[in-house]
């Protein structure tokens, strides 16, 4: 509420939200798509926005006080969606097609980061967003195809069956209890959630009196085919294009990973507790939201997975990160620093 005045009518006063703000989330992939194509010091171009300039602008843009309406037409954020999809094949090809031409060179590690930074946003973020669509739809299948490209086709049964359902709790593999670093959670939570997908595989053969043999387990399927594609590169594209390929898609996994720690760090609820907004983290800096699709109102996507990215809305008074998801990287890869950051922010 603001000076009396409660903020769904200020929202209701306001004009809709624009989409053209997402069109700066196609920064870093073009800029890595030109990087990889031209290579030398271009191959940069990712890691410095990401890493350097972007932090900046997490704090120069800001966050607005009272959020717009959601806009009445979604068909240019479909669009968005799917130029994303279709322009991050492109980008590792790219990718690929530089360690062919460049070999065992500087400019392959770092383009590789670079590419691993584009396919965290138009391979993941958006694999995670069409993931949440009908099963076996056309959106459904192009985020399968955006997450083989990171070879992580596990995730959408493990982020849709087990971490909506057991977020913020002790049976979600994603979800840090305080006090935990960055550096562990990865390592424990990134098998924690292959072997969980894979159950929950074998439990949904179960409910339809299918096969449970591991070969006809979607996981193991999705293992052969991430196989095929790297056979693929290596014939067309050689050693070093696979190579190239595989650390893009280690680095995309990492970032990925880095996103669901600062989502629900020290959160916790108990077993059978509801789960509420108290239980994600959100962010409203304009940055982070233009140009990781609104990501960071993550507690209103948790509440309800089907809405599109661009009709998630704020709360108020819930868990708030200091700064955007570029903001709050580099601290939080030192963890006495970053638990010291957030403990005051911590819901008793």
């Amino acid at each position: 509420m603001k000076n009396g005045i409660k903020r769904d009518d200020l929202m209701s006063e306001l004009k809709p939200e624009p989409w053209y703000p997402h069109l700066l989330g196609f920064i870093i992939p073009l800029a890595v798509l030109w990087g990889n194509y031209v290579g030398g010091y271009w191959t940069w171009g990712g890691i410095i926005l990401a890493l350097g300039i972007y932090p900046l602008l997490d704090q120069l843009f800001g966050e607005s006080e009272t959020p717009r309406p959601s806009s009445e037409d979604g068909l240019p954020h479909e669009i968005i969606l799917v130029v994303h999809a279709l322009i991050n094949p492109v980008i590792i090809a790219a990718l690929c097609w530089r360690g062919f031409q460049d070999g065992n060179s500087w400019t392959i590690w770092v383009a590789g980061f670079s590419t691993g930074i584009s396919c965290g946003i138009s391979g993941i973020v958006v694999g995670h967003e069409l993931g949440h669509a009908k099963p076996k739809s056309f959106k459904w299948w192009l985020a399968r195809a955006n997450l083989l490209f990171a070879l992580y086709n596990h995730f959408t049964t493990e982020h849709n069956y087990n971490h909506h359902k057991y977020v913020a709790t002790k049976h979600d593999p994603v979800s840090a209890p305080r006090g935990r670093g960055i550096w562990f959670h990865i390592i424990q939570s990134v098998p924690k959630q292959f072997v969980s997908a894979w159950k929950i595989e074998v439990r949904r053969k179960q409910k339809k009196n299918k096969s449970t043999l591991f070969l006809f387990n979607p996981c193991f399927i999705g293992l052969i085919v991430e196989a095929i594609l790297i056979a693929l590169i290596w014939y067309v594209f050689g050693s070093w294009g696979v190579i190239a390929f595989i650390y893009q898609a280690a680095v995309s996994i990492f970032l990925l990973e880095y996103v669901n720690y600062i989502q629900h760090y020290g959160l916790r609820r108990l077993d059978g507790e509801r789960q509420t907004e108290m239980h994600s983290w959100q962010c409203e800096k304009r940055w982070s939201r233009w140009t990781l699709l609104e990501l960071p109102r993550h507690a209103k996507h948790h509440l309800k997975a089907s809405e599109s990215y661009w009709k998630l809305k704020p709360f108020e008074e819930v868990p708030t990160l200091p700064s955007g998801y570029y903001g709050v990287f580099w601290p939080c890869l030192l963890p006495p620093l970053w638990h010291r950051w957030m403990a005051p922010r911590i819901p008793k």
